[in-house]
């Protein structure tokens, strides 16, 4: 059995599951070229790009 001193830490500070406290750096970005400008606009010749382009544009006009 838990002793009262373990609930009220837990209380108190409540439970971390994940990383252990370890904070984000610039190495641990996932580097994707989905957010890029070209990507977004369809620009860099892609069919499959262009479609998702037009859809993008369309719902952003979608209530104007």
């Amino acid at each position: 059995m838990a002793k009262e001193d373990d609930f009220q830490s837990i209380l108190e500070n409540g439970i971390s599951f994940g990383r252990g406290g370890r904070e984000k750096t610039a190495d641990d970005k996932v580097k994707t070229k989905a957010k890029k400008k070209k990507y977004i606009t369809g620009a860099h010749g892609s069919g499959s790009a262009m479609q998702k382009a037009k859809y993008r544009q369309q719902r952003a006009n979608r209530h104007r």
